[in-house]
């Protein structure tokens, strides 16, 4: 497996691997409601991935985008993307071009018909797998020492809400449509819209946290100077 040079960050990883994962598993969730509508061509670009069911009645379909004009199509790429998503994040992450290889299969899961959720969750998992290897030498420069210190002791609790959240976002939202319904769609959209600062203060706790657990050597401190 290649990787870049010793530095490794543990949290980074981890807020890539679950979000990686959670995003694959979301789109799953919308390529199958495809699956099971007529196999026709779409209305338009925005869909709705399911027609019938509980997650149509009480989340206005699962709403989606697709360039495929087919639905037989849209459901078939939506789930092969998603399970794709999955294996890289859960196996792959950590070579080279691991973050940015996830970046391209969250925006072409977006435009298969994975939803709108489910990719921004993988494309925050992309992004957070390209500081992986990164040593962060501008932070580790000018974030202060205390400051540091703090948000590495704070990271661990942070990204379990936030991963909590996700969690509930992605998996929650279609055990309640089945078993506790009736369901007020509105509190797992704004769920998803808490998912993104959190996984942008995670991401930035998480940096900290993988600094404080990967001290500059001489050798790199030398280096700064060059």
């Amino acid at each position: 497996m290649e990787k870049t040079g010793s530095y490794h960050g543990l949290a980074l990883k981890a807020v890539a691997v679950s979000f990686g994962i959670l995003g694959g598993l979301g789109g799953l969730v919308h390529g199958v409601g495809e699956l099971l509508q007529d196999p026709a061509k779409p209305a338009g670009v925005f869909i709705a991935s399911w027609a019938e069911g509980p997650i149509a009645r009480y989340f206005d379909g699962d709403p989606a985008i697709t360039v495929i004009p087919d639905m037989l199509w849209t459901g078939l790429l939506a789930l092969l993307v998603s399970v794709t998503i999955m294996v890289w994040s859960a196996a792959f992450l950590e070579r080279r071009n691991g973050g940015a290889a996830l970046i391209v299969l969250s925006i072409l899961l977006l435009l298969v018909g994975g939803g709108v959720g489910p990719p921004t969750l993988a494309l925050f998992a992309g992004i957070a797998a390209l500081g992986i290897h990164l040593p962060h030498r501008w932070w580790r420069n000018h974030l202060d020492a205390n400051a540091r210190r703090f948000f590495a002791a704070v990271w661990p609790y942070l990204f379990g809400l936030c991963l909590a959240n996700g969690i509930f976002n992605v998996v929650g939202h279609v055990v309640a449509a089945y078993f506790f319904a009736p369901v007020n769609g509105a509190i797992f959209l704004y769920s998803f819209l808490l998912s993104v600062p959190l996984l942008l203060v995670s991401m930035v706790t998480g940096m900290a946290f993988d600094l404080e657990r990967n001290p500059e050597s001489p050798l790199q401190k030398g280096d700064l100077h060059h």
